[in-house]
């Protein structure tokens, strides 16, 4: 039973891709937005194929003129599928990611910013790419964890991922948007703390084996929610900025979890 869902998810994945990824390469290679509405919609396609079903709170700020800086919290590679199916976003990942499979090529085509953690030398450059992304309307999504939990807890957020980005030091003018990404039902029930890790990809787990547990459970839920964005205030420093954006995050992470 479980070779035949396997065969109709990948089967299903590949004629989505196959449809969609023409007229994505197109649009990317004319920079028409258009091309962030086509990923939208393979991304809620995967979701269905998956049984992911997504619940919604709140809305994704536009700030007037340019894009918005999206800090979330990290669970599986399954968030970048479910936030990429509720806004138009590309995302910040390490620059090894590139060359993961799959994962990588998807990275590329969403048009993620590739930043080198290991070293400050390109710390200046990598905000100003980020900045530019922003300034052309581009909302890019920020996991300041650096790793995934099992989604029962937050990691603390890490300020020096905001200091590669520029924030706190006037580089960039988006404010910051805080996202809680919570999985907390299955099969329509309440998942519990047990049961949750089933959606989480811990780093020290392959991607096969986690991927068949996803497909053998059709029917996740997850609750996103947007909260009030983080303007950046004068005189306020990137540690600040990062304890204030943690709290809203594991705020509501904690009211989606309780069912609240």
């Amino acid at each position: 039973m479980l070779f035949f869902r396997f065969a109709w998810v990948a089967t299903a994945a590949l004629i989505v891709t196959a449809v969609l990824l023409p007229a994505h390469m197109i649009a990317r290679w004319l920079r028409h937005p258009i091309r962030k509405n086509i990923e939208r919609r393979w991304h809620r396609a995967i979701c269905k194929i998956l049984g992911i079903k997504v619940e919604v709170r709140g809305s994704m700020v536009q700030p007037s003129g340019h894009g918005v800086l999206i800090a979330a919290n990290h669970i599986s590679w399954l968030d970048i599928i479910v936030l990429g199916s509720v806004a138009p976003i590309s995302f910040v990942a390490k620059d090894e990611v590139k060359d993961w499979a799959i994962f990588g090529t998807l990275a590329v085509w969403q048009e993620s910013v590739f930043i080198d953690r290991t070293t400050r030398l390109g710390a200046k450059a990598q905000a100003e790419i980020i900045n530019k992304r922003l300034l052309d309307g581009d909302n890019i999504v920020l996991f300041p964890e650096g790793t995934t939990s099992d989604g029962n807890f937050i990691y603390p957020f890490k300020s020096s991922l905001f200091g590669a980005l520029g924030v706190g030091a006037a580089a960039i003018s988006s404010p910051i948007q805080p996202v809680s990404v919570a999985y907390n039902k299955l099969c329509g029930l309440p998942m519990g703390r047990f049961k949750r890790p089933l959606a989480a990809w811990p780093g020290d787990i392959e991607i096969v084996p986690h991927l068949i547990g996803v497909i053998s459970e059709p029917h996740l839920g997850v609750v996103v929610s947007f909260g009030e964005p983080v303007e950046q205030c004068e005189g306020m420093n990137r540690k600040e900025i990062t304890q204030i954006v943690q709290e809203r995050v594991a705020e509501m992470t904690s009211l989606a979890l309780r069912g609240r």
